[in-house]
């Protein structure tokens, strides 16, 4: 694709109705339509149906839970962008990084650093994608509950967003990935 030239889009409609798949403009568009039923339904959780909150309540085979900190967990994402996708949540339930106390701070961000070293090691991945959405509007699929993202990436990984046929190919189950992650976390 040649750079952007200005007036090479000239004319062209930009408003809602014309932003289809096919009308020339300077960027390239991933549809995901499916992520969007997702944000939309059932993703308002309160203290007693939020997913972050009942998963400490559960085993952690049964709700994916590779580590538990005093103050946070580590979980591996039911819906991950890559093999070894794991989320930290505090225990609170609290939306934003603001409302965080220090103490959950503090391990939220050894959590990751510990995450990182072990996905690292069982996955000898290249490098990570790591951050919170923060509320719905960027894009947070659980806004109510605060947790951040550790996405393991490889060289040359083009799997990293399902763009033919919706679909997402991982080539290890969700339950096998999270033993040989709980397993390889340090004591």
């Amino acid at each position: 694709m040649s750079a952007y030239q200005p007036d090479e889009f000239e004319g062209v409609p930009t408003d809602a109705a014309a932003d289809l798949a096919g009308v020339p403009d300077a960027f390239q568009r991933l549809w995901t339509p499916h992520r969007l039923v997702y944000i939309q339904h059932g993703q308002q959780p309160d203290e007693h149906s939020c997913p972050f909150c009942r998963a400490p309540e559960m085993s952690d085979e049964q709700s994916l839970i590779v580590a538990r900190g005093e103050h946070a967990f580590v979980l591996l994402n039911l819906y991950p962008y890559n093999s070894g996708h794991l989320l930290v949540c505090p225990y609170r339930h609290v939306a934003t990084y603001d409302e965080a106390t220090p103490e959950e701070v503090a391990e939220i961000g050894e959590l990751t650093q510990i995450a990182m070293r072990v996905v690292k090691q069982v996955s000898r991945c290249d490098g990570f994608n790591i951050g919170m959405n923060q509320g719905r509007i960027a894009g947070a699929g659980i806004a109510e509950h605060l947790h951040q993202h550790i996405v393991p990436r490889w060289a040359l990984d083009s799997n990293f967003f399902p763009i033919i046929a919706g679909t997402k190919a991982l080539p290890r189950l969700l339950g096998e990935v999270r033993q040989e992650i709980a397993d390889a976390w340090p004591a």
